[in-house]
């Protein structure tokens, strides 16, 4: 992390694989810095006080709340949005997949955030049990749904 003149501070993050550097002042969230500073649009603003689990990105393969944490924060790290989760040549993710076998989604608003802390879900955890789902995804908020389709699909990609 370096100044960067007029424009902020420089951040060089692993961003979905790719080295990326970008500028933002220095108060600026990760949340704001992937939609703006490198077009990320898939991590989404819901309440903007981490309760609501729409901004939920991947750090170094743990699940933060990106509008909670400053862009700054991110330098030296790995991030993964939700258009980092599918497989190379834009396949979707067998997790993505398996939302989409399972109807695990109504407005989507929700569901990037919701792919990403079941994807470190199932990092930790290959084959965990519905309570284990429900655990990992009661830190995100779903208006649309009652959550049944959402930890059908999550179940139901760790059995593929």
């Amino acid at each position: 992390m370096r100044a960067a003149g007029d424009a902020g501070v420089s951040v060089s993050a692993l961003v979905n694989g790719r080295p990326r550097t970008f500028a933002v002042e220095a108060r600026t969230s990760l949340a704001d810095a992937l939609r703006d500073a490198l077009e990320l649009k898939g991590t989404h603003l819901g309440c903007e006080q981490g309760v609501c689990g729409a901004c939920t990105v991947l750090l170094d393969g743990r699940p933060v709340r990106s509008c909670l944490m400053l862009a700054v924060q991110a330098d030296g790290h790995e991030v993964t949005t939700v258009e980092g989760l599918a497989r190379s040549g834009g396949e979707l993710s067998r997790l993505q997949e398996s939302f989409w076998d399972n109807h695990g989604f109504q407005c989507g608003f929700c569901t990037p955030g919701i792919l990403l802390a079941a994807t470190a879900l199932l990092a930790d955890n290959p084959h965990p049990g519905e309570e284990d789902v429900r655990a990992a995804l009661s830190g995100n908020l779903c208006r649309c749904t009652g959550y049944e389709d959402i930890v059908r699909a999550v179940l139901a990609a760790t059995k593929e």
